[in-house]
């Protein structure tokens, strides 16, 4: 990110005054211009009269910072004020003039017409939960996501598409983690010709996208363990107490948990990340 716009001579009264004052919220990706720490917001606090912010990195680690000047979002620097009340923001869970993913909304323009770019995710579930978060921003760039319903014949369906630069594809796969199926079947995929360049594939760590939701938004304070050999969705369920016998039964309870998603900062950092990266991949020439 660049720093040119952000350096000693702008912290001063009057330039501080200018920015924008952005309240924070959970999953709001931050750069603490001082440090360059970039990191998703996981927590904030109130201590000592002060509001203490925590940054987790792509990695994993977090450090504290107290809000104020001294952010980027998105590039820009703003001035991070309190959380916004529950009951202030919209109908959506989204704060006024921002979009479900934390992006500037724009009004009055149409979405564009489909690019050749593409977003490819492993199912339905994960595209509908890409949707509600980040679909006023794909629709505004013309890119379409499409669930592949599973991986294992990634390879065969990169090359049918045939990646270039003015056809670019972007592939977010769940269990991406080193050592794994998915793991390989990614590595062998970026073998290809015309894929290197034109071809990002990124990952979250779990098993299923379901996980992507922040405990704390279903009530829980963390997902239940599904015993080795069972099938994840009929655990997650069977834990919860929900009918899980039929496919209707797994899509009726999709549908709840989706529910409870309003913006981008009900969902953990990992996915926020890559799909952000994917974001950045097929629109920033």
């Amino acid at each position: 990110m660049s720093y040119h716009q952000w350096g000693p001579q702008d912290l001063t009264a009057p330039a501080k005054a200018s920015l924008p004052e952005v309240p924070v919220e959970r999953g709001m990706v931050l750069e603490d211009s001082q440090t360059g720490w970039v990191g998703a917001v996981i927590r904030v606090e109130k201590s000592g009269g002060m509001h203490i912010i925590a940054l987790e990195d792509r990695r994993g680690k977090s450090r504290f910072f107290q809000l104020g000047f001294g952010f980027l979002l998105e590039g820009q620097p703003i001035k991070l004020l309190p959380p916004v009340p529950r009951q202030a923001a919209d109908g959506n869970g989204s704060t006024p003039g921002r979009t479900a993913s934390g992006s500037v909304r724009v009004t009055g323009q149409r979405a564009q017409v489909a690019k050749a770019n593409r977003i490819w995710v492993e199912g339905k579930h994960d595209a509908e939960l890409v949707e509600k978060v980040w679909g006023d921003d794909l629709r505004v760039e013309g890119i379409v996501v499409e669930p592949l319903h599973g991986i294992d014949d990634l390879k065969t369906a990169i090359e049918a598409f045939s990646p270039g630069p003015a056809r670019r594809l972007g592939i977010l796969v769940d269990h991406l983690v080193p050592d794994s199926k998915e793991w390989r079947i990614a590595a062998d995929a970026m073998t290809l010709p015309g894929a290197a360049g034109n071809v990002l594939i990124v990952g979250h760590p779990y098993v299923d996208v379901w996980q992507a939701i922040r405990p704390k938004v279903l009530g829980i304070e963390r997902w239940p363990e599904v015993p080795r050999g069972m099938d994840w969705k009929t655990g997650i369920l069977r834990a919860f107490g929900w009918p899980h016998s039929t496919s209707e039964d797994i899509g009726l309870a999709w549908q709840k948990l989706l529910g409870a998603v309003r913006t981008y900062a009900d969902l953990e950092a990992s996915l926020l990340g890559r799909v952000e990266e994917v974001i950045d991949f097929l629109t920033v020439q």
